[in-house]
């Protein structure tokens, strides 16, 4: 098995930032509708006092153009 790619890489990190939103709607009681979670994504994006890697904050931007259309 070969060096993973960029492509998969930002898949990976899209499925855990996503699913990490997920989980932690849940443990608060909501349910976790698309566009929900887009909201969740902005405003965790938005928060500039929050140390980001780069390959995080495009999985966060891919997911968020993904889940709004």
């Amino acid at each position: 098995m070969g060096k993973p790619g960029k492509e998969d890489e930002l898949y990976r990190e899209m499925c855990r930032v996503v699913g990490k939103v997920v989980l932690e709607m849940r443990d608060l009681g909501q349910e976790p509708k698309h566009v929900v979670i887009a909201g969740v994504l902005r405003t965790a994006l938005a928060n500039q006092r929050i140390a980001r890697s780069d390959l995080e904050k495009q999985a966060m931007e891919t997911v968020i153009r993904a889940l709004t259309g």
